[in-house]
């Protein structure tokens, strides 16, 4: 905006005035119109010139009668005159339109819009405030005011005649109660209540703001409103600040709005005081400096000789000392005002952004006032507030702290705060908020002191270098290197036995061995040295490393010990991962971050530096801990980081001969699976086909493979030659060749070998009853496995040999066939569930989509049923176990271990199957068996059953709604057979009718797309309930299943309505007559169904006979009638335990099962989970405290209870019901578009005839093949539900 022009200027063309009403004016309670708007209703936008009133001028002008005041805009256009408003007064004017309504470019002139829109340099805006206050400083202090209040979103106008006859507090309170309609209500009520004399006023939500308000226009106001403040006081230092007008009236205002129940009024104020605080600490650091200063001249005056003094000199710099003098007492005054009036009471203030700001600012003047500010009395509030509550406030604390600690002339004013909030600074490091944490660790490395800081505190800080945060670790680690690895400068200088000089970070290696074994951490090295990458260069120091472990110790050098060597190599091994690949471990990575073309460079050059060094000390370093399997382990590793070119490039080949020659070597020596799986996987990478060295690597490779494979083969001969007569060394020898080739083979492809005949006739041999043990042939199926998946991928893609695939079909064949045997037949639990992975990952592999390449169409196999009975027949016997079995009681930790392993291997059972399902390698049906535990094993498996019927309806929703009506037939038929006669108020059958209703919620609410679905359940269900008709105990009687009526009543509001009739006549027609009509208490399922179905049919229902009155006969006493819904809420209560998903318990959605349950507080940072089943399926019921009581148990509850009238129209609900026999509000089913009438209705019940939503078996097909192979993929906690390769 550019300056406005004063009296006695011309406008540019005094025509183009536009209208002159101001928009923004308004009267008590009117709202504050649009700017574009031509003028307020009393006074309507003209052109014509009108006199302007003395003392009613623009603040950026000086008053003159009888002309029009021109001003230039952002454009250089004429700005627009400001109207008198009804009160007599002028306030800020704003953009004015054409006299054709549309906007000019014009922006505008009030401070609050210039500040808003910072298009304006801020110190020409602040001197065209200052020419106007000097002119009339009256209207330029009610335009400063109006500032304030506009910022603060009030729609409220401040007049002259306000701010002359009113205080600054009922000005405060008349804007509070224009703030808005619902603010300002609520203010004029609670001033007239009774309570607010002896209780603090709440606190007032005044909505949005502009320090809060996003979007474009606000963007940067907090900045440019802050920057206004400042550059307002700092031109005003020199005269207007000491007049005792203005900061008298402006800190009064801010003082008041502070102490403002409305957030926005308290929020602004609080900024705008506290920024101005900010600005007189500069003008008195200023004034400290020019007194000093003055002083100084003063003294050098007076000390010249008699002569030369200057007399009139000496004068002027004491009344310059006294001006100044006075100046910094009032500008003290004015910020003790300001501390004591705002800061005191707001940096404690409920609003967590005002206490921040707080913090904020006095960190600002302790820095830049440190004479004054950086005493105990400030400090102290500092201090208090690192106990605040919200993160960001303790955050701004801390901040603070460290910009002070970091300047170490302020160690000595600090001391007292030091030793006072040291406890509290040193347990943030433990702060809940990450980002809180990370800084404090940062501030006790500041203030780090062997004085200040004792072993125990520095020993909790060590220990965040394991954290899964890496920027908490690695903020940790800055504090363990700068206390424990920094190089000694006495210079000594060490050697070896033979005279090699010594790393200097020889003793900073030491030094960290000893910190790894004393953290008693041994699995996380890789977490230490992630933590110290950054930090210390040490870690890369290879040469370093490798000769503490091979060289001699020198003079006056200690020996290490076999565990420190141990802790050396593993720690070595963790820095050559780091170097070679760049990314953090496992756990600590945060989101992907792409690396930069730097950091590539720097890995590669890390990289080509470890192979240089450890291509020529690795097979050392093997040879001599060839025996030692724990040092073996992390070495044999190292080979899988090497740039293997460099064998080649500095021909260095003998050194790939000796270290092929000692893998050889461990290989023969040890049988322990770590060893030799880490060994199979460096082979693999040597003998890679990318490198030239792998010609040398498979020539080693394949004379271990011949040794490996023939002392397989003898020792198994001998093994079966023996018999029974086998002696532990034959079992032995068969053990340990096993072992190696296992190993191999998940890397190797030993198809060539023809092990296949062996592995089989193991497996032939335990089905024939002959005792094999366990490890051998547990290896054998795994081995078998594992050599039909090489053949299989060894096939040519596009011309594959015909005599393979028999082969393949062949092999596939006969294992599926024996696996299915041991599945059956073995008693081991560990034999069959190998069996059971093995043939789910076979059928997986040889499913319908190999035909996807024509090919391999002959590669398809099918379970045949006898293996799918076997399977689902595992499946009850290993995964779902009684409660007994699954959660015995047990404090030691060891077990609770073995228990969570065993969860996780019955999950990884059950979605093995679960694959067979979702891929339609089986009948849906079988999952029946599957589905009627959902509710029961929710905890353990509900996340996987959910996944599987989610994708099954997604398949064919027909056969899946059939499924889920099997499920619950044979549930029902359990509790039939285990309760005569049968309790509906039981447990076990209201945990049926629960599971129903789960069931129910899955379909969602789209009754068209799952229609023929809902109407397969009811048709079966309603056969089920009547078959047989009559029941041969009692043949007056119900039909002996007709209670399941009241389960299949759970899925009557997914029925559409014109489907409900002729659900009705199916049921009437399967009945003899005269039952439809019966209303005894055995044919109450009858009625509840029959009710379900008629809520909404013309408002038709069937009343129970004897339920009109307590007092009839037939009816129940109250108390009786409390007692029944007292048992069925505990019913209920009791099976709402066995569900997870109460407040704040989050779904299981991996297979980490965690050690405890999970508290409210923890879990509902994770409650939102995306559900896999149709919309509006079971979020509700999941954020509900107990499951609702649905329509059959309330009917089956109160069915005498005369109060309740038509108990059967009880609407489902999705919402818990709180309370004994109240009824939370439902929220109704949204209504089908019905534009058919009855032609819709299901002729003769036949479902066969309904299309809708079902697909071709073409499309079936292809869905099922584009299924995600990760559907079953959990994170990595504890592992993938897949098996196999």
């Amino acid at each position: 905006m550019m300056p406005a022009l004063h009296a006695g200027q011309k406008a540019q063309d005094p025509g183009d005035f536009a209208d002159i009403g101001s928009p923004h004016i308004t009267r008590r309670g009117k709202g504050m119109a649009s700017g574009s708007e031509g003028g307020t209703p009393e006074h309507p936008g003209h052109e014509e010139e009108q006199e302007v009133v003395p003392g009613e001028e623009s603040d950026f002008e000086e008053p003159r009668k009888g002309r029009k005041r021109p001003a230039k805009g952002a454009g250089g256009a004429p700005s627009a005159k400001k109207a008198k408003t009804p009160g007599g007064k002028k306030g800020a004017g704003g953009r004015t339109p054409k006299p054709n309504g549309t906007a000019t470019e014009e922006q505008a002139v009030t401070l609050f819009e210039v500040v808003k829109l910072g298009k304006s340099a801020m110190q020409s805006v602040v001197d065209e405030w200052i020419d106007s206050y000097k002119q009339d400083r009256d209207m330029a202090l009610l335009d400063l005011i109006q500032f304030f209040i506009q910022c603060s979103g009030c729609k409220g106008v401040v007049t002259a005649e306000m701010l002359h006859n009113m205080e600054h507090s009922d000005i405060i309170r008349k804007m509070t109660e224009e703030f808005d309609e619902e603010t300002g209500a609520l203010h004029k009520k609670m001033l007239t209540a009774s309570w607010v004399l002896h209780f603090q006023l709440p606190d007032l939500d005044s909505g949005d703001y502009p320090l809060i308000m996003t979007g474009p226009q606000y963007k940067r106001f907090k900045n440019n409103f802050c920057e206004f403040i400042a550059v307002l006081v700092r031109q005003c230092q020199y005269s207007i600040i000491y007049d005792q007008y203005m900061m008298d009236n402006v800190i009064s205002l801010l003082t008041g709005l502070s102490h403002s129940q409305v957030r926005a009024f308290r929020h602004t104020s609080t900024l705008a005081a506290m920024k101005l605080m900010t600005a007189l600490v500069n003008v008195a650091l200023t004034l400290s400096v020019n007194l000093d200063n003055t002083q100084r001249q003063y003294e050098s005056e007076r000390q010249k000789a008699q002569g030369k003094r200057a007399s009139e000199r000496l004068e002027i710099l004491m009344q310059k000392r006294a001006d100044l003098q006075e100046n910094q007492e009032e500008v003290e005054h004015m910020m003790n005002s300001i501390f004591k009036g705002v800061f005191v009471h707001r940096y404690r203030d409920s609003l967590p952004e005002i206490r921040a700001i707080c913090m904020e600012e006095i960190g600002t003047w302790m820095r830049q006032y440190s004479d004054t500010f950086l005493a105990d009395s400030y400090l102290k509030y500092v201090g208090w507030t690192l106990h605040d509550k919200v993160g960001e406030v303790r955050k701004g604390c801390i901040s603070t702290l460290q910009a002070l600690y970091c300047n170490k002339e302020n160690a000595q004013k600090l001391e007292l705060f030091t030793n006072r909030f040291k406890d509290r600074i040193v347990s943030m490091t433990l702060d809940k908020d990450m980002d809180v944490s990370v800084q404090a660790i940062k501030l006790v490395t500041m203030i780090m002191n062997d004085d200040i800081l004792t072993s125990e505190d520095c020993e909790n800080v060590y220990q965040l270098v394991y954290s899964s945060h890496r920027a908490v670790a690695q903020a940790a680690g800055e504090f363990l290197n700068k206390r424990l690895f920094q190089q000694d400068d006495s210079g000594k200088q060490l050697k070896t036995k033979r005279g090699k000089k010594r790393s200097p970070n020889t003793p900073l290696i030491r030094d960290l061995v000893q910190f790894f074994i004393e953290s008693e951490l041994h699995e996380h090295a890789a977490y230490l040295v992630d933590s110290l990458w950054e930090t210390n260069e040490m870690l890369k120091d290879w040469e370093c490393m490798t000769d503490l472990l091979l060289e001699e110790p020198g003079r006056g050098e200690e020996v290490l010990t076999d565990q420190q060597e141990t802790a050396l190599v593993e720690i070595m091994t963790c820095c050559i991962r780091q170097a070679s690949e760049g990314i953090p471990p496992i756990g600590r990575a945060s989101a992907k971050k792409v690396q930069t073309a730097r950091e590539k460079k720097q890995i590669y050059d890390d990289k080509v530096k470890l192979t240089e060094h450890l291509i020529q000390t690795l097979p050392a370093l093997l040879g001599k801990y060839a025996v030692d399997a724990e040092k073996v382990i992390n070495l044999l590793c190292i080979p899988q980081y090497f740039d293997l070119d460099i064998y080649t490039t500095s021909r260095l080949e003998k050194h790939l001969d000796l270290l092929l020659k000692h893998m050889q070597d461990i290989v023969e020596k040890h049988a322990e699976q770590e060893v030799l799986e880490e060994c199979s996987k460096s082979f693999m990478v040597l003998c890679s086909e990318d490198y030239p060295i792998h010609t040398k690597a498979m020539v080693s490779r394949s004379g271990l493979f011949d040794a490996l494979v023939q002392k397989f083969k003898q020792s198994l001969d001998t093994f079966f030659q023996e018999g029974e007569e086998a002696d532990e060394d034959d079992v032995f020898n068969v053990t340990s060749a096993q072992k190696r080739l296992m190993e191999f083979y998940k890397c190797h492809d030993l198809s060539a070998y023809d092990l296949f005949e062996k592995f089989i006739f193991t497996i032939k041999t335990a089905n024939d009853k002959t005792y094999i043990p366990q490890e051998i042939l547990v290896r054998s199926i795994a081995c078998a496995h594992m050599d039909i998946m090489w053949r299989f991928s060894r096939l040519d893609e596009h011309d594959p040999d015909k005599n393979d695939i028999r082969t393949i079909n062949s092999c596939v064949k006969t294992f599926l066939e024996f696996c299915s045997q041991l599945v059956e037949g073995y008693v081991d639990p560990t034999i069959q569930e190998e069996a059971f992975m093995s043939i789910v990952d076979i059928l997986v592999v040889f499913a319908r989509q190999v035909a996807a390449n024509p090919v391999m169409k002959n590669l398809i196999h099918h379970s045949d049923p006898v293996t799918e009975i076997r399977l689902t027949s595992l499946l009850g016997d290993r995964v779902f176990v009684g409660p007994e079995e699954e959660h015995q009681a047990t404090d030691d930790e060891e077990d609770e271990a073995n228990k969570i392993e065993a969860l996780h291997k019955r999950r990884n059972l059950l979605a093995g199957y679960c694959k067979l399902v979702v891929y339609n390698m089986v009948s849906i049906k079988t999952a029946a068996d599957i589905f009627k535990h959902y509710m029961r094993y929710y905890n353990d498996y509900g996340d996987i059953i959910k996944t599987t019927l989610s994708k099954a309806r997604e398949m064919d929703k027909v056969n899946t709604a059939r499924t889920l009506n099997l499920a619950l037939t044979q549930l029902f038929q359990e509790v039939k057979a285990s309760q005569q006669p049968l309790d509906r108020a039981s447990q076990a059958f209201l945990s049926i009718k629960e599971l129903a209703r789960r069931f129910s919620l899955t379909f969602g609410l789209d009754p068209v797309k799952t229609r023929q679905a809902v109407a397969e359940i009811h048709k079966e269900g309603i056969v089920f309930a009547i078959t047989p008709l009559d029941d041969p105990n009692d043949k007056e009687g119900p039909p002996p299943y007709l209670s399941f009526l009241e389960i299949l009543a759970e899925f009557s509001p997914k029925v559409m309505k014109q489907d409900r009739k002729t659900i009705l006549n199916y049921l009437e027609s399967k009945l003899r007559p005269g039952m439809i009509n019966k209303t005894d208490d055995p044919w109450l399922p009858l009625l509840t169904y029959r009710n379900s179905l008629l809520e909404g049919e013309h408002g038709s229902k069937v009343v129970a006979r004897g339920i009109r009155g307590h007092g009839k006969k037939g009816g129940k006493s109250p108390s009786e009638m409390a007692a029944k819904r007292k048992l069925t809420m505990e019913a209920n209560e009791a099976f709402a335990g066995k569900t997870p998903n109460r407040p704040g318990h989050p779904l299981h959605t991996s297979t980490a099962v965690k050690r405890r349950r999970m508290d409210p507080e923890e879990g509902s940072e994770q409650s939102s989970e995306r559900d896999e089943s149709e919309q509006g399926s079971e979020r509700e019921f999941e954020h509900t405290g107990k499951p609702a009581l649905s329509q059959g148990s309330w009917a089956q509850v109160r069915h005498h209870d005369s109060a309740r009238k038509g108990r059967a129209n009880i609407s489902y609900s999705t919402q818990g019901r709180r309370g004994r026999g109240k009824q939370m509000p439902v929220e109704p089913e949204p209504e089908e578009a019905d534009d058919s009438g009855d032609d819709d209705d299901i002729a003769d019940f036949d479902t066969s005839d309904m299309h809708i939503g079902q697909s071709s078996p073409v499309d079936m097909a292809q869905q099922i093949v584009n299924l995600p192979d990760n559907l079953f993929t959990s994170s990595p906690d504890i592992g993938d539900f897949s098996s196999g390769l």
